[in-house]
């Protein structure tokens, strides 16, 4: 194996493991687009998904047909009709669509059936039970338009669906419902996984749509580069929904949004909007720091913060390479749990992405800031800049008229952000009997107004 291999892969796991831990136990709810089906993307997603399980989520798979429907339609020739978003779904769309949903279904416990060697299904056993988990009412007539055998979801079977996650199966879910009296409905895709998604209280929801994802600026120019919104805070999704007409169909902005803000209003911590035409979107999305597609949140997931005792192992692990290569001194974890009340830490939904510490000295009305880290996952992105705010304002709170820092690589990052160089000789008795000499660090302080 070589050792470029190793370099890469080794640290590349570490960064993940942290996300395996957290998501050990959630419920995710995915819903994949009938497209995505077409696109011929079945086979990779189902790898993912019987991966993503391996790892301890329990897994509920939402399936849409709307392109396999409007084929067949086309080949009895049978116009679609679409109204307010969905489909009117006369006797012909009934047909066609049950006719598509039994094969999307085979289809798809046929992809999670493959253990082939030398695949990510090697070895594995993805159990995949479907049901009636679904109770439907119609949706009547709107505006006048009959929609004739298109539903709603009345009822999700919560406790049925939960025991069938729990015994370590995977529920695949068509967008289909039934009446008390038996009668079938159509239903789409997007609202049977939001709506399950909500009744379960999900700890995700995630789209995997024909769209990369949400962008709340219009590009500039035909050349913008500029990314999608990979956090949308759920205040400014619902603010860009009331800017944009209702929605009609999949590739507009609004479709998937609008069922993303429904399901974090009721909820759902976290509703995602991914591109299934990038090849492992679904990893890339769950276990990747910022994703690849657009997340809905009810809040900022990015706390600034003061530690406790509970961070130790975060700050040890996002120190522990930069004490490595020579840039922060070595600190142990005893000293670490007993200065923890000194650190203030960026905390991104459970894993630590910036520190640094303040350790006064009132009798000469200065503090030292040391260990400041921001992991290479997140650099340039203003999280150094955060963390030296919220010391400042600490230091400032305890009447400290300045801080200092000692630093052998980074002294141009302070000089930008208001520090100038002292002599060593400068810094308080207490600090210089400890100062390393042979380290030969230079002093920047920083003066507090």
């Amino acid at each position: 194996m070589s050792a470029i291999f190793n370099f890469t892969f080794v640290p590349w796991f570490r960064s993940v493991a942290p996300y395996i831990h957290m998501h050990r136990g959630k419920t995710f709810v995915v819903g994949m687009a009938g497209e995505a089906i077409a696109a011929g993307k079945l086979q990779h997603i189902a790898q993912d998904l019987a991966l993503i399980q391996s790892m301890g989520v329990k897994v509920v798979l939402v399936y849409g047909f709307r392109p396999q429907v409007n084929e067949q339609l086309q080949a009895k020739g049978h116009a679609a009709r679409y109204s307010h978003g969905m489909r009117i779904t006369d006797g012909v769309a009934l047909d066609c669509a049950q006719e598509a949903a039994g094969q999307l279904r085979y289809e798809i416990e046929a992809a999670f059936s493959q253990g082939l060697p030398n695949t990510p299904m090697a070895g594995s056993t993805v159990r995949v039970i479907s049901g009636n988990f679904i109770t439907a009412r119609p949706v009547g007539i709107l505006d006048g338009v009959d929609f004739q055998h298109s539903g709603l979801v009345r009822k999700v079977d919560v406790a049925g669906i939960k025991r069938t996650i729990d015994l370590g199966a995977m529920v695949l879910l068509s967008p289909f419902g039934f009446s008390p009296t038996g009668e079938a409905f159509n239903l789409t895709m997007e609202e049977v996984a939001t709506s399950v998604a909500t009744a379960l209280q999900a700890d995700k929801l995630i789209f995997l749509t024909e769209i990369p994802g949400v962008r709340v600026k219009p590009l500039e120019a035909a050349d913008d580069e500029n990314p999608i919104d990979t956090e949308l805070p759920l205040a400014a999704a619902e603010q860009l929904l009331r800017t944009l007409p209702p929605a009609q169909n999949p590739c507009e902005t609004g479709f998937y949004l609008q069922h993303c803000v429904k399901a974090c209003k009721a909820g759902v911590e976290r509703s995602h909007i991914i591109p299934f035409a990038v090849d492992g979107a679904l990893l890339l999305e769950v276990y990747v720091h910022d994703g690849i597609g657009t997340m809905v949140v009810d809040e900022k997931l990015e706390e600034l913060r003061e530690a406790t005792a509970d961070d130790v192992g975060g700050i040890l692990q996002l120190i522990e390479p930069f004490e490595r290569d020579g840039t922060l001194v070595k600190r142990d974890r005893t000293e670490i749990e007993r200065d923890i009340a000194n650190y203030t830490i960026i905390d991104h939904d459970g894993v630590i992405f910036a520190c640094a510490a303040l350790y006064p000295y009132p009798e000469a009305r200065t503090g030292e800031m040391a260990a400041l880290t921001v992991s290479p996952q997140s650099q340039g992105q203003g999280d150094g800049e955060k963390v030296l705010r919220r010391v400042e304002q600490r230091a400032r709170a305890m009447g400290l008229e300045s801080i200092f820092v000692l630093t052998t690589r980074t002294m141009h990052w302070f000089l930008k952000r208001g520090f100038v160089q002292v002599d060593p000789d400068w810094l308080p008795d207490a600090r210089k009997r400890k100062y390393n000499w042979d380290r030969r660090s230079m002093v920047f302080v920083k003066k507090l107004g």
